[in-house]
């Protein structure tokens, strides 16, 4: 059911972090819902954190990509290794990045593959996603 849900951010002027449309996507108890649409300026204050957290992963891109389009989504796929050699499941937000070349225009998809710090583990951004897909409300 948690991969059923994830986070678009469409960024209209590439290298312009401050500009964005977020646009969750999941799934309620009822089935499908409407994507709702949030500007930079909808985003509450408690959220931004989060949102600057995921930002300064994008911002990590090699020059001269930038990000035009992020998904966000929540998954278990993190590891922590505990001094007692346990393996820990921990919540994080792997993102995946289309980004566009500055100079050529071409476009490429960067994933955490790619770049290990496009898996966030920062409980605020936890958060941040559950907060948008309302998986805090069922």
């Amino acid at each position: 059911m948690m991969n059923d849900a994830e986070i678009q951010i469409q960024f209209p002027k590439p290298g312009t972090w401050q500009e964005f449309t977020l646009t969750p996507i999941y799934q309620d108890k009822g089935g499908y819902r409407p994507p709702a649409r949030y500007t930079q300026d909808e985003i509450p204050a408690e959220q931004a954190p989060a949102m600057q957290a995921v930002v300064a992963a994008l911002v990590g891109l090699a020059e001269p990509w930038q990000a035009v389009q992020v998904w966000a989504r929540l998954g278990k796929d993190v590891l922590t290794l505990a001094e007692d050699g346990a393996y820990t499941m921990i919540d994080a937000v792997s993102l995946t990045v289309e980004a566009v070349h500055a100079e050529t225009k071409g476009r490429r998809i960067f994933t955490v593959s790619d770049y290990p710090e496009f898996i966030i583990t920062d409980p605020g951004a936890v958060a941040f996603f559950k907060y948008f897909t309302k998986q805090n409300h069922e």
